[in-house]
């Protein structure tokens, strides 16, 4: 597999350097030194590639080599595909000193960078507040106005100077007043490590009804080659902990009852769910619902949305919080690249009375990253149809 990968990105590289080379260096110059030197960064890419695998480097500056590579590559092979389409041009009109697809090319590339340059420095920590209304019929008449802050993806793991952007998100979150706060699973990346330091952050949540997690993918430790299964399970049980200190009630396939008066609703909690082979599922649903029968009003927390139509539809769960999509990190404009892999990744979605709303998430994965989709504090304000 990785011999595979290390092949298709050395001829990436090598052939967009070579084509690059013979359309323009070499006649922009006949000094030998410098003509080596256009063929430099991808050596030095390709080298940094090895050194990532086998040294197994991750986290923050595995993301930011990928963030390099891309800017450094992406906008050469775009610029040489181009030059290859002004090939007709090139023969009929030997004078021209500027091609329209070579200058088309270099009209994108500006883009790409703009576009890399914003989502890295500043779309991912530009947190957006989505205020969102949910009606329902089953909602008790003492809950009308009730308020729900929903994050999900947190990827702790990933952040440089995490404690400052954590703080600027919890405050951020008792600026909206929430009744509770539902966080729907990837609080970390591999590690229950990554939780460190941040309980006297999180546990500033003023929440009063509580705040409510569940499990995402990476909560589980599955992304790193344990030692011993006991070293897994103790770092599972490490992260469990981190959650209760920081005053989160982990509902592991189970549920929670919030009391107004004589009225109630229901929050559950599975574990993570996944209609994907690459994803732990450990969801239990029906273990979940367990108590609840006689509550008309239920909210279900669930990291993946792909559990809504393989089980909750057909279940009396009035509206169900998850994340886990990330909206791809990359929304451009109508073109959302999360479509393609999940029928239902942003946003409020509607099948007759029952919701599911899909948060684009806190954090990143892959690269330091966020253009359009960008970082999302949801805050859900339930009402009464009655």
């Amino acid at each position: 597999m990785f011999y595979k990968i290390f092949l298709s990105i050395f001829i990436i590289l090598i052939t967009t350097d070579v084509a690059i080379f013979f359309f323009f260096i070499r006649k922009w110059t006949k000094n030998i030194y410098l003509r080596l030197l256009w063929f430099l960064p991808s050596i030095a890419l390709f080298s940094g590639i090895l050194v990532n695998v086998f040294f197994r480097f991750a986290g923050l500056f595995g993301s930011i080599f990928v963030l390099v590579y891309l800017a450094i590559t992406l906008p050469k092979v775009i610029f040489a595909i181009f030059s290859l389409l002004d090939l007709p041009f090139r023969f009929l009109f030997k004078k021209w000193k500027v091609y329209p697809f070579t200058l088309l090319s270099v009209i994108i590339n500006i883009a790409i960078l703009w576009i890399l340059l914003y989502g890295s420095i500043i779309g991912k920590t530009r947190f957006q507040v989505k205020e969102v209304e949910f009606f329902s019929s089953d909602l008790p008449q003492s809950f009308a106005g009730y308020k729900i802050v929903h994050i999900s993806d947190l990827h702790l793991g990933n952040w440089q100077n995490g404690h400052k952007t954590m703080q600027k998100l919890t405050d951020l979150i008792n600026r909206q007043q929430p009744n509770i706060v539902a966080v729907t699973g990837d609080i970390v990346n591999r590690f229950a490590f990554e939780l460190e330091g941040y309980d006297t952050i999180f546990s500033q949540i003023n929440a009063p009804d509580g705040i409510y997690s569940v499990l995402g993918n990476h909560d589980y430790g599955t992304y790193y080659q344990w030692e011993s299964k006991e070293q897994e399970l103790e770092n599972f049980n490490t992260l469990k902990q981190h959650q209760t200190d920081m005053n989160f009630k982990l509902l592991n396939n189970e549920n929670a009852i919030i009391v107004k008066g004589e009225d109630s609703i229901a929050v559950i909690g599975v574990e993570n769910a996944s209609s994907h082979h690459r994803f732990i599922d450990n969801s239990d649903l029906p273990k979940a619902l367990q108590g609840t029968e006689n509550i008309k009003f239920k909210i279900l927390l669930s990291h993946d949305p792909s559990l809504w139509r393989k089980e909750v539809v057909n279940t009396d769960i009035n509206l169900m919080l998850s994340g886990h999509t990330h909206g791809a990190q990359l929304v451009l404009g109508c073109l959302p690249i999360a479509s393609n892999f999940y029928p239902e990744w942003s946003g409020l979605y509607l099948e007759g009375y029952k919701g599911l709303y899909v948060n684009m998430g806190i954090g990143y994965v892959g690269i330091p990253f966020r253009y359009g989709a960008l970082p999302e504090v949801t805050v859900i304000r339930l009402q009464t149809n009655n």
